[in-house]
């Protein structure tokens, strides 16, 4: 991360996934912060782009801002209108307590440690063979997956469908 534009890249990729990640906590509709936790997924999977892991950040937006986003709205959707709220609850305030002790730990511990520039070299590319071997030597279990996924998502759909 030598160049201007991936250290900039960074910066506001940063900003954006901790103002999405702020946003998902103070917003009082569910539907909304699961919107913005799917942008703080995908926020961070552009992080990992910018420190070279490419398979890192396609797992992150297929499992993460796809399948895990997708499980929490049919939850969401799932439940009934009433409980759909953010509602007041008595652990807001040790939640809140909670959350600033861990945050001044991460940066206690962030000030403190010697952060030394790692000397190797880059990160081989892993994504282009992962997806070689997905496609050639395992794309019979990739596909069963597949399948079994596709009954799945038919399934909840026909569960929830009023006649």
């Amino acid at each position: 991360m030598d160049d201007v534009g991936s250290v900039v890249a960074f910066w506001m990729l940063s900003v954006m996934t901790l103002g999405a990640a702020v946003m998902v906590v103070a917003v009082r509709n569910l539907i909304y912060a699961v919107l913005f936790l799917i942008l703080s997924f995908i926020g961070v999977a552009g992080l990992y782009l910018t420190l070279s892991a490419d398979f890192v950040a396609i797992a992150q937006v297929l499992i993460y801002a796809g399948a895990v986003s997708v499980l929490i709205l049919f939850a969401v959707l799932l439940t009934p209108r009433a409980a759909r709220d953010n509602a007041e609850t008595f652990l807001q305030v040790p939640g809140l307590v909670l959350a600033t002790l861990v945050a001044v730990t991460i940066g206690a511990i962030a000030l403190v440690t010697d952060w030394n520039e790692a000397t190797r070299g880059a990160f081989p590319e892993t994504a282009g063979a992962i997806g070689e071997a997905l496609l050639d030597k395992y794309v019979l279990p990739f596909e069963i997956a597949s399948v079994i996924l596709l009954a799945a998502m038919i399934g909840a759909i026909v569960l929830v469908r009023e006649d």
